[in-house]
């Protein structure tokens, strides 16, 4: 049951992450007639590629592996990976990731190479903790050396407990509700943001009067699209993950079609559910016509059985590892196909 959630969370990811990525800061009006409806892969013709939500998802996984449980030890394991992961030429990195991955090159430590950004990187990598972490206290921090990796600002860090601890509760059997979500993340970080707590009171508030994510959106003042501030990202992905907690499909499409950010909403909403369905849950044709490599379906697939041991004993492993040389050309390659998208939106229709 646990290497069958974990490989749900990161297929999950994947398939979110591969999706949404063509329709990335396109307005949710003009999303329908530039590239059609999120029902299926439109980066290549009917094939999907993953980006930086999805690698980052694995890297934690890696880091896991490889730290025994010990959390020290995961926070050097994660930082190694991040340096070499920013010299690949990964495209899309956001601002604040570019400048730790800078910071880290430097000697910055891992604890120091933060930027002040509320930004919703640790947000779209979180996910994993809640699949693969069963201790609560462990999960926040996990996600606080994650988030301060790469960003200082606490909200960030608020961002990336609350989509840790959907994807933990995802794993029970049973769907939770709405108010009781709402109460167990508040209960996590306490009242120290106001703001927050606000926030997800919302999101139950919507769910539980049936309204959809879209219209939610549009009473957030997201109605263009969900913007790369953690505080609009999260709520969006977390209502739509709670008003439809075993429908992959439509809980990923529902978001996507709120454009904007939407291949870190989507990676979001999918880690989550993946998580709770397990890879039976997730479309068939979506994870067949996943186009990755060398971060293949079947690699990510033996990450998770790796990570399913580690949640068992916390031994140290040596995790699976990628050709650095294949990553640079699959690189290269992915940036070419996001310049031809970026070209394709110049033209009409706007």
């Amino acid at each position: 049951m646990a290497e069958s959630q974990i490989i749900g969370c990161i297929l999950g990811t994947a398939v979110g992450d591969a999706l949404g990525l063509p329709y990335e800061n396109v307005s949710r009006d003009r999303l329908p007639g530039l590239l059609g409806p999120p029902d299926r892969y439109r980066l290549l013709p009917g094939c999907g590629m993953v980006s930086d939500d999805t690698e980052h998802t694995c890297m934690i996984a890696q880091s896991l592996i490889a730290s025994g449980g010990c959390v020290d030890e995961f926070s050097r394991q994660f930082a190694k990976r991040m340096r070499w992961w920013f010299l690949a030429f990964p495209a899309g990195i956001g601002r604040a990731t570019f400048r730790a991955g800078i910071r880290l090159w430097l000697g910055c430590s891992p604890t120091k190479s933060g930027v002040y950004s509320a930004g919703n990187g640790p947000a779209m990598r979180s996910a994993v903790f809640g699949a693969a972490v069963d201790d609560m206290d462990r999960i926040v921090e996990y996600c606080r050396i994650s988030t301060r990796l790469t960003h200082l600002d606490p909200r960030a860090e608020f961002g990336a407990i609350a989509v840790a601890v959907a994807a933990r509760c995802a794993r029970q059997s049973a769907p939770v509700e709405p108010a009781d979500f709402t109460s167990r993340v508040s209960s996590v970080i306490g009242t120290a943001d106001v703001e927050f707590t606000r926030l997800l009171t919302g999101v139950a508030a919507s769910v539980q009067a049936g309204e959809s994510t879209a219209d939610f959106a549009m009473q957030a003042g997201l109605g263009t699209g969900i913007s790369g501030y953690i505080y609009d990202t999260v709520p969006v992905a977390l209502h739509a993950w709670l008003g439809n907690q075993r429908d992959f499909r439509t809980a990923v499409t529902s978001v996507i079609e709120c454009g904007g950010d939407t291949d870190t909403t989507a990676a979001i909403v999918g880690g989550i559910i993946g998580t709770g369905t397990g890879e039976d849950g997730i479309p068939p044709e979506w994870i067949q016509r996943l186009r990755e490599w060398p971060r293949s379906v079947n690699w990510m697939r033996r990450l998770a059985g790796q990570l399913a041991l580690w949640q068992i004993d916390q031994v140290s492993r040596q995790p699976l590892r990628l050709n650095p040389v294949a990553l640079v050309f699959r690189n290269l390659f992915f940036l070419m196909v996001v310049l031809l998208h970026g070209f394709r939106r110049l033209l009409p229709p706007y």
